[in-house]
């Protein structure tokens, strides 16, 4: 199987597990009666699992082969999809959640360098479309999920036959991944790689691109409707516009980034981000807050996979850069929906989006940090057409 392939279905494949569970969550707690602070505790669980997992990934993937890891921990990732809806009784949950991200971190950090060492020897910018395909299997599970959930599927069916599917076409993904050889000289990653100073800047860009993702993600559905008076049908197509227009971006970006580079992407990516963020701020009608929307994600659709490319460039293998800037990466996340809540709950939620905007403008800013270091002599060049292009 031909590598670039490979790599994208294993993309599409981690997406697809991540929006499988997403739309079986009221049933979880509903099974569980779970209260909305418990159910909050248990998907903190999640984010938990994953900050520890993370910074021994790069380890892992150099203990055993990139290849390798990633084809154990992605198995692992999908066998995980089943643990919540197995649940007996909350505590199970909670462990349940802590090894769901654990795995979901590590499987990330795993593919995300293997990823970075494949664009290397490819000579082309495949990063972004590789994000694209998560964002695809994302949306395609988490259809799948609302059929099943619309027509009263036990939620540990669902998941378990998910789980099934998605860990053979993990398992057929993995056996075309490119078998990466060692880096000649290079050093052993640290057993627990924090992130570096090499990537704090890159690591700035990424976290404001993945605050004004996380917060637009869970937030635009609630502000078209307390801002904009949109009923229910009009808030859920918020939602599905903004992933869409993510989506669409990061397919895009690659040709983007070969075209203009990274820099200019990133900032021309702030630049129409900021331009929603004030649309969403100034408008009081769906219509609009949707289009606001829509220009942010499309802003700030390739940020991520830019970020993870340029510091597996900058780190001592590309995990251990990943596993560095991944860590910022999901603290933005994490914090990002609490934070637009609590500025929301003391103002406004339009002087929430205000200061989502003027995160979001550090990418604008810090674009620069994007450059892609001096390129070192190396033979990669002379393998390209073995690996495939």
């Amino acid at each position: 199987m031909h590598h670039h392939r490979a790599i994208a279905i294993v993309f599409a494949v981690h997406g697809a597990v991540s929006g499988s569970l997403a739309t079986r969550l009221p049933w979880i707690q509903d099974h569980l009666g779970l209260t909305p602070g418990m159910l909050g505790f248990a998907l903190l669980c999640a984010p938990i699992g994953s900050f520890v997992g993370m910074p021994m990934a790069s380890r892992l993937a150099y203990r055993i082969g990139a290849r390798t890891a990633v084809r154990l921990l992605l198995a692992l990732w999908c066998a995980g999809l089943a643990l919540p809806a197995l649940a007996p009784v909350q505590v199970a949950l909670f462990g349940a959640f802590v090894l769901y991200g654990a795995t979901a971190g590590m499987c990330d950090v795993v593919m995300n360098g293997h990823a970075v060492s494949l664009e290397r020897r490819l000579g082309r910018s495949i990063m972004s479309g590789l994000h694209g395909m998560w964002c695809l299997g994302s949306l395609a599970a988490g259809g799948v999920g609302v059929l099943a959930a619309h027509n009263g599927v036990d939620a540990r069916l669902h998941l378990g036959g998910a789980a099934l599917v998605l860990l053979g076409l993990g398992a057929l993904a993995g056996r075309g991944l490119w078998a990466e050889p060692p880096a000649p000289g290079a050093a052993a990653p640290r057993r627990y790689a924090l992130p570096p100073r090499s990537i704090l800047l890159v690591g700035l860009v990424g976290f404001a691109g993945t605050f004004a993702e996380g917060s637009s993600a869970d937030w635009a559905a609630v502000y078209v409707t307390d801002v904009a008076g949109a009923g229910p049908g009009l808030a859920a197509a918020t939602y599905t516009v903004f992933m869409l227009c993510m989506a669409s971006a990061r397919l895009a970006g690659d040709l983007l980034v070969r075209r203009f580079g990274p820099v200019a992407v990133v900032r021309g990516g702030g630049v129409a981000a900021v331009l929603g963020g004030a649309v969403v701020v100034a408008s009081r009608t769906p219509v609009l807050c949707t289009a606001g929307f829509a220009l942010i994600g499309l802003g700030v659709a390739a940020v991520v996979p830019l970020v993870f490319a340029a510091a597996g460039n900058r780190g001592t293998t590309p995990g251990e850069g990943v596993a560095g800037v991944a860590t910022i990466t999901y603290m933005s996340a994490l914090i990002a929906p609490a934070v637009t809540g609590w500025v929301a709950g003391a103002t406004s939620y339009p002087v929430a989006f205000a200061v989502i905007t003027c995160v979001v403008a550090l990418m604008t800013v810090l674009a620069g940090a994007m450059r892609p270091p001096a390129p070192a002599a190396t033979a990669d060049a002379a393998s390209l057409r073995e690996v495939g292009a």
